[in-house]
């Protein structure tokens, strides 16, 4: 195998879950709590890709730390009803390289116990290690700590991980721990993103079955 450990992001890596999920779980919250703003599915994407979900709610709609707290609950409360679909071909991959003795590891803004639910209902392998949004900010991507606590609990060096992520934040922490990094276009069509991720990453990919015959 090319590399030990697959780390994937979660939303729009190996689930669709933006377009379907988030996204109209923020437009549904704007409309609640703050009446004429608006977020378009493209917007929702590059703000996501940079400067950040809680960045973007905090400059573009003037959302204080407590007014974070409510937005946060009120995404958990719509996501335990919504359940993402993972991409066809990524289970195939999973499957492959869990039978191959790799290790597979997730790195999300989502919370683990959604991932692990998501896991389960597509019929997914179940993770070796996760790292989601309940942990302190310090640990989440970008910053290093879910890379570099993957590689002391696994025993593994820097260049036996692939970071395969749709946005920024992974790049960024990837690119800070010295991990091959897969950018991955095939849950939107942004030329701002894309243009970013092909000319800044080592590798892009905008279908699974590309990642797909790059992994073989």
């Amino acid at each position: 195998m090319r590399y030990k450990c697959l780390v994937f992001d979660h939303d729009d890596t190996l689930v669709n879950s933006t377009a379907t999920i988030h996204h109209p779980c923020f437009v549904k919250f704007l409309g609640e709590y703050r009446p004429g703003m608006s977020c378009s599915l493209e917007e929702y994407f590059i703000k996501n890709f940079h400067p950040g979900f809680v960045q973007m709610c905090k400059e573009d709609y003037g959302l204080s730390d407590d007014d974070l707290v409510v937005e946060t609950e009120y995404w958990r409360e719509y996501v335990k009803n919504h359940i993402p679909s993972a991409y066809a071909g990524m289970k195939e991959i999973m499957e492959r390289h869990r039978a191959e003795g790799g290790l597979i590891c997730v790195v999300s803004h989502s919370f683990e116990h959604n991932i692990l639910r998501d896991f389960k209902a597509n019929s997914l392998p179940e993770p070796d290690a996760v790292y989601g949004w309940s942990r302190p900010i310090e640990e989440r991507k970008p910053y290093p700590f879910p890379l570099e606590d993957i590689m002391r609990r696994f025993s593994l060096e820097a260049h036996e991980l692939l970071m395969i992520d749709d946005l920024k934040p992974g790049y960024d922490m990837a690119k800070r721990c010295g991990v091959d990094f897969a950018a991955v276009g095939w849950s939107n069509d942004v030329p701002e993103i894309e243009t970013f991720m092909r000319q800044n990453c080592s590798f892009y990919f905008k279908s699974v079955g590309e990642l797909d015959r790059f992994l073989v």
